[in-house]
């Protein structure tokens, strides 16, 4: 059976300090009041080995935003999955649209990634979605099918680590999002696209989760839907009352 998750993704916000507050503040609200879903916390980098030790991982999962292609080497700069996994991160997000967008990551790129995360007892949460131009083309169908290519080459065992997020990037920071029923239309074709390629047993245990503008205010009407199964939360995941607010939705 597949789970509900929120998951948030800080993005590159938080000194040190700062992040080191956030997770302990969430740690109290979510000990004090246990969510019914799975809790995720991205943070950068630096951030990792030092929110891993002080949260509850019965209650809080901790992952990167990133990781490279590569396994080790002269790759100044870069931060490999057994790095992250070295630091008791559980979760690694991949393909994210500005991973994609800014960092020009392929497909040959994430394969390569996902792949990495996974041999690291990493689990990804692999990032599809469309921009505004492919939306208004009505693409995001053929975009989000090429994007799963990077996970459909694993076996079905593997992909069964996989957490997907869709985000429809034209509502990502814009204050933008998807209607209910739109997340639900493309949810429900992702998980036709991942029955087709590995059975429906596999495609009913994958968990989606919507990475589009989710506030407090709208979660519920999002996560109510069938093949919504939670939300990869961005700008309400810097805040402990505002994540904590979707988290609830699950209630």
């Amino acid at each position: 059976m597949r789970k509900n998750i929120v998951a948030g993704n800080w993005k590159m916000n938080k000194n040190l300090q700062e992040g080191i507050a956030l997770a302990k503040e969430l740690n109290e609200v979510l000990s004090a009041d246990k969510p019914n879903c799975d809790v995720i916390i991205c943070t950068p980098f630096i951030h990792l080995a030092s929110v891993t030790p002080i949260v509850d991982k019965s209650i809080i999962g901790v992952g990167a935003e990133n990781c490279a292609d590569k396994a080790s080497g002269a790759y100044t700069g870069e931060v490999s999955a057994e790095m992250v996994a070295s630091t008791g991160a559980q979760y690694v997000i991949l393909g994210h649209s500005e991973r994609r967008a800014y960092y020009h990551e392929t497909v040959d790129i994430l394969t390569e990634k996902v792949k990495l995360a996974l041999a690291n007892n990493l689990k990804p949460i692999f990032c599809i979605g469309e921009v505004l131009e492919e939306r208004e083309a009505n693409k995001q169908n053929e975009v989000v099918e090429a994007q799963l290519a990077s996970v459909f080459s694993l076996s079905a065992e593997d992909f069964g680590k996989v957490i997907l997020a869709y985000e429809p990037v034209w509502a990502i920071g814009t204050g933008k999002t998807a209607t209910p029923e739109q997340a639900e239309e493309i949810h429900a074709h992702i998980r036709s696209l991942v029955a087709a390629k590995y059975g429906q047993e596999v495609a009913e245990n994958t968990s989606i989760l919507y990475g589009g503008s989710c506030k407090p205010s709208n979660a519920k009407e999002l996560f109510a839907k069938p093949d919504v199964d939670g939300g990869l939360i961005g700008g309400a995941a810097l805040k402990a009352a505002d994540f904590k607010g979707i988290i609830d939705a699950f209630k």
